[in-house]
């Protein structure tokens, strides 16, 4: 594993459409072992493949809750509930913080690391952090959407 550069808003591939992956392989586990890793040393609780420079449908999460380190290949939201306003954030757009809107419950479904097709119904953080990760790989970055921006260390908003 290693830890990746993190590509920050302005660079191309984050307003790129990401491309589908055809078959997990054992590059892409690695690839996804080092984003995890990347993901925990910039300690954000997500990271889609656009933000390491690469334009595929991948993402890790982790929420720190039950569901532990989630690996998303070709992920598809399939179902959406509600309607929930929080403050986001995004390795990608260091210090900038905005209020989104995001479904409050959504069911995604993907392929996992061993090439299995799996199914996850998800609220609260780890609901908002999908949608977020997904928007990613779609060329959309929180600040697109986010009803208000503002600078400096979400813990003192």
């Amino acid at each position: 594993m290693a830890v990746l550069e993190i590509v920050k808003a302005g660079d191309p591939v984050l307003k790129q459409i990401a491309a589908p992956i055809e078959k997990v392989d054992s590059k892409l586990r690695k690839l996804m072992d080092s984003m995890a890793e990347t993901m925990y040393k910039a300690d954000g609780v997500g990271l889609a493949a656009p933000q390491i420079g690469q334009s595929i449908r991948c993402v890790v999460i982790d929420v720190q809750d039950e569901h532990g380190l989630l690996e998303l290949v070709n992920p598809v939201i399939t179902a959406r509930e509600g309607c929930a306003t929080d403050s986001e954030g995004c390795l990608s757009v260091p210090n900038v913080f905005g209020d989104v809107e995001r479904a409050a419950k959504v069911t995604v479904e993907y392929t996992n690391r061993w090439n299995k097709r799996k199914k996850l119904t998800a609220d609260g953080l780890l609901a908002r952090c999908i949608q977020h990760e997904l928007d990613h790989l779609q060329g959309v970055l929180f600040i697109d959407v986010a009803r208000s921006i503002r600078q400096g260390d979400k813990k003192q908003q």
